[in-house]
């Protein structure tokens, strides 16, 4: 094939399959508790080889990029599709949605802190897509009067990033961010 030729349409879809088995391996790896996973490991669960798991992601970095970007796009898309029977209710369910991603990515992204020295456009970027498209669920909530307005959906996102940062008993942790989602309702 020479440079001017396009891979053949089998070929780019057999490739997005690869990529998405990649993923899909390296997402339920990092999901359970333990050491993280080699990449050896991930091109295992995958079933390709290791030559396909660095044509797709050249490095472990890339490959967390790709997972953490993955959930910040359905963390987003949640924010559009969200519901509730009240704006209030709808940003609760968001909020809830955002906490259970920042639980389940904690060691990405803590992997992903240590290797820019938490000081990477990656995250500020990510972070800004968030915001957002959580932004407009805040605003329709604060202008319901069922969510207090001296709060910003920053505060509030540190706030449930802080909370996801607590270890202990799953139940445990709900029972906080309970408590501290019902402090946002206005009286």
């Amino acid at each position: 094939m020479t440079s001017d030729e396009k891979p053949s349409p089998a070929r780019r879809a057999d490739a997005e399959r690869n990529r998405g088995k990649i993923l899909a391996a390296a997402r339920a790896a990092f999901a359970e508790p333990g050491a993280p996973a080699s990449m050896a490991e991930i091109s295992r669960r995958a079933g390709v080889g290791m030559a396909t798991l660095y044509r797709n992601f050249p490095s472990r970095r890339e490959l967390l990029e790709a997972l953490y970007e993955d959930e910040v796009d359905a963390l987003c898309a949640a924010a559009e599709a969200v519901a509730g029977d009240t704006p209030g209710e709808s940003l609760m369910a968001w909020l809830h949605r955002f906490h259970a991603y920042f639980a389940s990515k904690h060691d990405i992204a803590t992997e992903l802190l240590a290797d820019s020295g938490g000081d990477s456009p990656f995250f500020s970027e990510n972070r800004a897509r968030v915001l957002a498209a959580g932004r407009p669920l805040l605003v329709a909530a604060q202008e319901a009067h069922e969510v207090r307005d001296d709060l910003t959906l920053e505060q509030i996102c540190d706030m449930v990033i802080a909370i996801a940062g607590i270890g202990g008993d799953p139940d445990y942790v709900q029972q906080i961010l309970r408590v501290a989602l019902d402090g946002l309702r206005t009286a």
